[in-house]
């Protein structure tokens, strides 16, 4: 069974990844504060270094990671830990990954029409 330091959420966006002389394109599956698993048709190396963009929806800017680590690869799938990030774009990655609370007007709402049901 793998145990996780941070959990991740599923997602489907696009995500590019360059570095050196490379740059790609994919597909972010899953994202936690700490890494995320993207597919994409590139094929990459464990341990290779990349420069990430995540274009996460209802944000206005791709949440930028200066450094993410490749920590692992299986077919066209491969998984990076973020190792340089800076502050302000893990604060923009942490209220992503937050779940929004519904306002107590909403709250108050659903419990009035779920008593008269």
């Amino acid at each position: 069974m793998e145990k996780r330091a941070r959990p991740r959420f599923t997602a489907q966006f696009r995500s590019t990844f360059s570095g050196g002389q490379r740059e790609g394109q994919g597909r972010t599956l899953d994202l936690s504060i700490g890494g995320c698993r993207i597919e994409a048709d590139m094929p990459v190396v464990t341990g290779e270094a990349y420069e990430c963009r995540i274009f996460a929806p209802n944000l206005d800017w791709p949440i930028r990671i200066d450094e993410a680590q490749v920590r692992w690869v299986q077919g066209n799938t491969f998984g990076v830990e973020f190792v340089k990030l800076r502050a302000e774009e893990q604060v923009k990655l942490v209220r992503w990954l937050k779940p929004s609370k519904p306002s107590s007007r909403q709250s108050r709402e659903s419990k009035r029409s779920s008593r008269s049901i």
